[in-house]
């Protein structure tokens, strides 16, 4: 075969293997799960189908109380977005689940955290426009348009801070100041928690960000997507709220999509040490052979709720018996 011949047959392979796995990406981003009703193994769960919106359109947003919770409580609350994929594995697509009640219900009952509710946010059809930092596009835009597509990640925050949260605070009545409120999100979860954060510093006391799609490779819109990556971070630094004033979690694998992400996060990560933040505010991790699903963000769940919700309140512990 002469060289020429080798060499397209080898750009025709690669653009096979780059159109599956955006195929593979976007089916993994926006198919629904199944319509079962979710069960936890510990707690209550209570639902609000069609919660109404101003600025998005309605979803259901799922209530975590742990056990022996009563409203009015002093609690933490925790927003976690893609709420169909926190509690229950049967009731999602992948059969699989992050197990937020299981992880978090044994860390209350244990001592190991304080007691806090999670409020799921189901996602929709317009997840990837939902969960898109906004004002970094308008960065990106400055040196060329990204894309046409109408971006939803301001509505969606507003959704969440403006109608959501004051539900929750007068239904609950949990502890409603920045150092109890906090939220959560992998992958494009993680791009919007990072987002809001920055957006709303009197809101949140701190996020959790894990496998954050920090490259913004395979969106089924825009392009020029290492662009966008450097508008993020870009937007990232101008943006931050003051050095060790809340706290950020972040981390990914190196399998799967989170094997790319290493040196979008190391950009990140450099960021923050030039802002000043120290290892009490900000954790950036990496756990070797986690790919980019819920069992691997299940299995590493207890480091984002013990940086956040232990450090950020004061909360102490129980000290086990020896």
């Amino acid at each position: 075969m002469s060289p020429m011949k080798a060499k397209r047959l080898f750009l025709i392979i690669a653009a096979v293997l780059l159109l599956t796995a955006a195929a593979m990406f976007i089916v993994m981003q926006l198919r629904r799960p199944e319509h079962s009703e979710p069960q936890v193994r510990t707690g209550t769960l209570e639902r609000f189908p069609e919660f109404p919106s101003a600025f998005v359109s309605p979803r259901t947003v799922s209530v975590w109380l742990p056990d022996g919770y009563e409203v009015g409580q002093p609690c933490d609350v925790l927003y976690m977005h893609d709420g169909q994929m926190l509690f229950d594995a049967e009731a999602t697509w992948n059969h699989q689940e992050w197990a937020v009640d299981e992880v978090a219900g044994k860390l209350i009952a244990e001592g190991q955290i304080p007691q806090c509710i999670v409020v799921g946010i189901d996602n929709t059809d317009n997840r990837l426009k939902e969960y898109f930092p906004e004002k970094a596009k308008m960065l990106a835009d400055k040196e060329k348009p990204f894309g046409k597509a109408k971006l939803q990640g301001d509505a969606y925050l507003r959704f969440i801070v403006e109608e959501l949260k004051p539900f929750i605070d007068e239904k609950y009545h949990p502890l409603t100041d920045r150092k109890h409120t906090f939220m959560m999100g992998s992958s494009m979860g993680g791009l919007i928690s990072l987002y809001a954060l920055c957006e709303y510093p009197d809101i949140f006391g701190g996020v959790g960000c894990l496998s954050s799609h920090l490259s913004m490779a395979l969106l089924p819109f825009g392009n020029g997507s290492e662009r966008m990556a450097k508008a993020f971070a870009a937007y990232v630094e101008d943006n931050l709220p003051a050095a060790n004033t809340c706290r950020v979690y972040m981390d990914h694998g190196t399998k799967g999509f989170d094997a790319a992400y290493g040196r979008y996060q190391s950009a990140i990560d450099d960021i923050f040490e030039r802002r000043g933040w120290d290892d009490a505010h900000y954790r950036s991790l990496v756990f070797e052979g986690d790919d980019h699903n819920e069992t691997c963000w299940s299995n590493r769940l207890v480091e984002p709720l013990e940086f956040l919700l232990v450090e950020t309140t004061g909360f102490e512990p129980v000290t086990p018996c020896l």
